[in-house]
């Protein structure tokens, strides 16, 4: 069996601290030629510092994304990848071009003798029992944008940032763009997403709270380029008093901001959520996309590794050996690192990728 052996002593241990305790980038929208500006060989690479223990490559460790064929997800594999070169490790990043997909392939990996399996869940409620059944398998279970999971699913999730603050943080901006007036509307790219409805209802707390915005509704894109295109060029032309959007998956803005592009409304309509340089930066220089925000994905996925490692060496895990992690702060199972980077025309530069 390739799973480390421990003492009873140590599982015990273990178990009593236990109890105490984001269209692709690769294929552009619709018309889009500039979806995806600047190829993703020219983005800066992602950095690792060899931080593993030294037994770390008799581990098998699993990250598992919530699809493989956007921007987004293929940064975090180019961060494990660094990660399996600055530690001479040998982890594997496993998934579909469909997030649909996700439940079925962790499900095929429980019968495969893993140390642990680290995951983006794309439908929580889908993925849960099978999460469960790994845990009780004894597979360490580390997820990330998962927070309000029950704890019973996940050995730790690790989280980039608070979410309610990242999502007040879009209704502040959105608001201050258009005067506290105005309908709005936001994506979500899966209405079971935990981490992008915490953002969109702490927004939308925010608007009732603070301003006179009124919501059209919430609108799930699949994290599908086209699909958030397509519903705000339908919802602006039905709905001609919506002044603002924001979206959640990397892709949501993109689409969004091509569709207020075409139909003229760029300077009526504002446009904020989460991307990447690599598929927004048209836009932000067109200034259809007033700013977004991100945290890098290929961190978060070496944080994961780092974390899942802590746990079966059954260490504290108070910091991570990466970017934006190295202090967390916990809210029982649940990590908080400081990752989250505001962006605009004045710094998008600096995060190429």
């Amino acid at each position: 069996m390739k799973r480390k052996l421990v003492s009873l002593f140590a599982v015990a241990a273990m178990t009593a601290s236990l109890l105490s305790g984001c269209g692709s980038a690769a294929e552009p929208a619709k018309g889009d030629s500039a979806a995806a500006d600047k190829p993703a060989a020219e983005a800066e690479a992602p950095k690792a510092e060899a931080s593993a223990p030294a037994d770390a490559a008799s581990y098998k460790i699993a990250v598992v994304p919530k699809m493989t064929n956007i921007g987004w997800f293929q940064r975090m594999e180019e961060g494990v990848n660094a990660y399996n070169d600055a530690n001479g490790t040998d982890y594997v990043y496993r998934g579909s071009a469909e997030g649909a997909d996700q439940a079925g392939i962790v499900e095929q990996m429980l019968a495969e003798d893993w140390d642990a399996i680290c995951v983006v869940p794309f439908d929580s409620e889908s993925l849960a029992p099978v999460l469960e059944k790994a845990r009780q398998q004894g597979i360490v279970v580390i997820t990330h944008e998962a927070a309000s999971m029950d704890p019973k699913y996940f050995d730790y999730d690790i989280e980039a940032f608070v979410n309610e603050d990242y999502g007040t943080h879009f209704a502040e901006k959105l608001a201050e763009l258009c005067n506290n007036e105005g309908k709005y509307i936001q994506f979500v790219g899966d209405l079971n997403s935990v981490s992008h409805n915490q953002w969109c209802d702490a927004a939308d707390k925010y608007f009732a709270a603070n301003t006179k915005m009124e919501k059209v509704g919430r609108y799930e894109t699949g994290d599908d380029t086209t699909s958030s295109y397509d519903q705000t060029k339908e919802l602006l032309q039905a709905n001609p008093d919506i002044v603002a959007i924001e979206g959640s998956a990397s892709t949501d803005v993109v689409g969004a901001a091509q569709a207020v592009d075409e139909l003229g409304l760029t300077g009526k309509v504002a446009v904020v959520g989460t991307s990447l340089t690599s598929i927004a930066k048209n836009y932000v220089d067109k200034d259809v996309i007033a700013t977004f925000s991100v945290w890098d994905p290929a961190k978060a996925g070496q944080a994961m590794i780092e974390l899942a490692l802590k746990k079966l060496k059954g260490e504290e895990p108070t910091g991570l050996n990466v970017e934006g992690y190295e202090t967390l702060t916990p809210d029982g199972t649940v990590l908080y690192g400081n990752a989250r980077v505001d962006i605009d025309k004045s710094n998008m530069d600096q995060y190429n990728f």
